[in-house]
């Protein structure tokens, strides 16, 4: 038995795409009830559905042809199998597939995605020196260097640099204590180490049992003059302890709102790296890369569309690509051009029709406040929250600069990143203004406008 579903499983695999064979195939578990009978056993509902309706008929043909002679198919449920001649504990466990893109926790902080490697980042003219000194800092090539400040919009690749150092420290040192957060968590933490009496113990943490320290959106500390003034000495102790720091952020220390000096000099005492977005040629290798790590197969043709398509950002990049994956597999249709512009014209169509202008009605319209309210001087609640969501959907939706935003609502641009900041915050803390946010969001992407 084991040998004809080895023999059904190479000739299936011959006909389909291959992340098709991994996602629905391999998993399946095959027995003999009787000489024409056979049971194949699906990890769940959906897959049974999925794999009778598109390739059901593909194996039965592929059985019948081992054999010799016609036979029967049952799909059914491994969970919910009775008698089948296969301990069901271990069916269970044959067909539970290892998650992909695992990730290790350093020794204090967010986890570090395993997948975020260098050996996975793929290197153009638009990132090979933010590339090489964040390579150069976790291997301590430069001894004067223990500084990084990786600078990019959101989609370009600062926090696989980030981590990638820290993934590359601990495979060197693994007993290096590596520690990798946000600066909204870092003030979080402060905050309840304030709370519970315990600010010692949070203070001798970062100065004292830190050797790597990976900061993320260091932009979050805006206006946070506390937090501001505990990092900046717990930075004077690392650096001179001579400890490895890397910062990220989409804005340069300088463009960064009420920030004090101390700490936006500690912010710019290292290397400053950009990462702008990449070209065609990158843009072509960054697929290419993700489609042979995924398995997935996918003509060239196909793959230099969407990089000619997709131009935002390496996010934008990997929605495209996955998304004809899991169509193709999905509905069983093959990977061309044709399904490749369906994927894509629901991505960049959106883009293109949405603007400021366009943000700015929608949310009037469900505030029932005036154009003439949003871009107002007024502080009234009733106006300023409506304001800073149509800003911080102006940032997401739109490709206009800071300044070209605040122009549009009658605001510096200092004021248009403490919006954003605000939105971006409560979103996290789960508050009504996610809510709210996507509810605006599914309108725009709907184009409901």
């Amino acid at each position: 038995m084991e040998a004809v579903w080895k023999k059904v499983k190479s000739a299936i695999k011959q006909r389909i795409p291959a992340h098709s064979f991994k996602m629905w195939i391999e998993p399946l578990k095959v027995s003999p009830t009787a000489k024409s009978d056979w049971v194949v056993y699906c990890p769940n509902f959906f897959s049974r559905k999925r794999v009778q309706g598109l390739y059901g008929d593909m194996i039965k043909d592929a059985i019948q042809k081992s054999l010799g002679q016609d036979c029967q198919l049952k799909f059914t449920i491994s969970s919910k199998t009775g008698n089948t001649g296969m301990k069901e504990k271990n069916i269970t466990q044959d067909l539970q597939l290892p998650l992909p893109g695992g990730s290790t926790r350093p020794g204090n902080g967010h986890f570090l995605r395993r997948d975020f490697t260098f050996d996975q980042f793929v290197v153009g003219s638009n990132n090979d020196f933010a590339y090489s000194a964040s390579l150069a800092l976790a291997s301590r090539k430069e001894p004067q260097q223990n500084a990084l400040f990786l600078l990019s919009q959101t989609g370009m690749g600062k926090s696989h640099l980030s981590q990638a150092i820290g993934n590359h420290v601990l495979s060197l040192l693994p007993n290096e204590r590596v520690y990798y957060t946000t600066a909204e968590n870092f003030s979080n933490e402060m905050v309840q180490a304030f709370r519970h009496d315990e600010i010692d113990k949070f203070k001798g943490k970062y100065r004292n049992r830190c050797d790597v320290l990976l900061l993320e959106d260091v932009h979050y500390l805006s206006g946070k003059e506390r937090t501001q003034i505990e990092l900046a000495l717990a930075l004077d102790t690392l650096f001179e302890s001579g400890k490895r720091i890397i910062f990220s952020s989409c804005y340069l220390p300088a463009d960064i709102p009420k920030l004090n000096d101390k700490l936006r000099s500690r912010l710019s005492y290292g290397i400053i790296s950009t990462i702008d977005p990449p070209n065609f040629r990158t843009r072509v290798r960054i697929l290419q890369k993700k489609v042979k790590i995924n398995g997935y197969r996918m003509p060239e043709n196909v793959i230099q569309y969407l990089a000619g398509e997709l131009t935002d950002d390496v996010r934008q990049l990997e929605s495209g690509l996955n998304g004809v994956a899991a169509k193709s597999s999905l509905l069983g249709m093959p990977i061309d051009l044709n399904l490749a512009e369906s994927i894509v014209k629901n991505i960049v169509r959106q883009r293109r029709r949405i603007t400021i202008d366009v943000i700015k009605k929608l949310v009037c319209k469900y505030y029932n406040i005036s154009l003439a309210d949003v871009i107002s001087p007024s502080r009234k609640q009733n106006f300023v929250r409506p304001r800073q969501i149509a800003i911080y959907l102006s940032r997401h939706y739109t490709d206009a600069p800071l300044q070209s935003i605040g122009k549009s609502f009658n605001r510096y641009h200092a004021t248009v990143l403490h919006s954003i900041n605000c939105i971006e915050r409560g979103i996290k803390q789960d508050s009504p203004i996610k809510k709210q946010v996507g509810f605006f969001r599914k309108k725009l992407e709907s184009g409901k406008f």
